[in-house]
């Protein structure tokens, strides 16, 4: 069994984390640090995991394989930097601290953890950079066209995402009396999730991308993420279909399909669902997912698998909601 620490364990991220790891058939949370809630039971924040973690958040760290990061953005160099870490423990950084310069950090070296294009060197690494939520559902439509130099025009994306994206922090366009029956945008065309996707576009295609014109919106809902994006390519929608295809067959969560994608589908699971279509000279992407999941505490689980030699899959057979 894997021992497992989670630091930063009042958040979204941290709850659904310890939802996934209530049921890993290899892993044994030892502890939730949060400095507010020590004493407190993790059920009496996490409601929904009353029988299920039986721990009560603590202010004090422990020994552990594993230690999932759970902070603010900008607050897990500042952690580390505080805190003496065993050099044997493995770190999964699920905040932005080191993903657009996942280099070293004292002794540790941070590898950005999407699996489906970094997969070798996550099984190899110490430490893991996790992807943002917003940058999974666009790196994972755009890879296959990076990777075969077919990304060569303006990228336009316009993607929505539910209020748990924002934080369990409070803020004004997260309340229910905003959301409720609104949409809105935020930071066009510089999200700070355009600084990874450009970075492993450029790994992966060797060298410069185009520019990429992303519009995020934020729904009226809870949870996932739904994308649209469009470029010119010159592949036919055949052609395209097979470039997907052929990239994502040795990935189990991210699925091609041939049908229109409904966001209900993959909520609660660490899937993504894409579709492609060729309309005219440009090429449509379709990308669902769930932002806690796939985009945030799925995918640590999937890099904490690779990283100690375990099934890719272990923990993360989650069941979603069709209706």
């Amino acid at each position: 069994m894997l021992s497992i620490g989670i630091v930063g364990g009042a958040g979204y991220t941290a709850g659904e984390l310890l939802r996934i790891l209530a049921g890993h058939p290899q892993a044994e949370v030892r502890f939730v640090y949060s400095t507010s809630n020590a004493g407190n039971a993790v059920s009496a924040v996490h409601g929904d995991l009353l029988g299920e973690i039986n721990l009560r958040f603590t202010d004090r760290l422990a020994d552990v394989d594993v230690l999932f990061l759970c902070l603010g953005h900008g607050l897990s160099a500042d952690f580390l930097q505080k805190n003496a870490i065993a050099s044997r423990t493995r770190v999964i950084d699920l905040g932005s601290d080191f993903r657009v310069s996942p280099t070293a950090y004292g002794e540790r070296n941070f590898v950005y953890g999407l699996p489906e294009i970094f997969r070798e060197q996550i099984r190899a690494a110490g430490s893991i950079a996790n992807p943002g939520c917003f940058a999974t559902a666009i790196q994972l439509a755009l890879l296959p066209l990076a990777q075969s130099k077919l990304l060569q025009s303006e990228v336009h994306v316009n993607a929505t995402t539910g209020s748990t994206g924002a934080g369990r922090s409070l803020s004004e366009t997260g309340h229910f009396s905003y959301r409720s029956g609104n949409m809105s945008i935020y930071k066009p065309f510089t999200h700070r999730h355009l600084g990874e996707i450009e970075k492993t576009l450029k790994t992966v295609r060797g060298d410069s991308v185009p520019p990429i014109s992303f519009i995020p919106v934020r729904g009226c809902f809870t949870r996932g993420i739904f994308a649209t994006l469009y470029t010119e390519c010159s592949h036919s929608g055949e052609e395209a279909n097979g470039l997907y295809e052929k990239f994502y067959e040795e990935h189990p969560f991210t699925f091609v399909l041939s049908r229109e994608v409904s966001l209900k589908e993959v909520i609660n699971t660490n899937k993504c669902f894409l579709r492609v279509q060729k309309i005219g000279s440009k090429l449509l992407i379709t990308s669902a997912i769930d932002n806690l999941v796939k985009g945030a505490s799925g995918q640590a689980v999937q890099n904490m698998n690779l990283m100690f030699g375990l099934d890719e899959a272990a923990g993360l057979r989650l069941k979603p909601s069709g209706f």
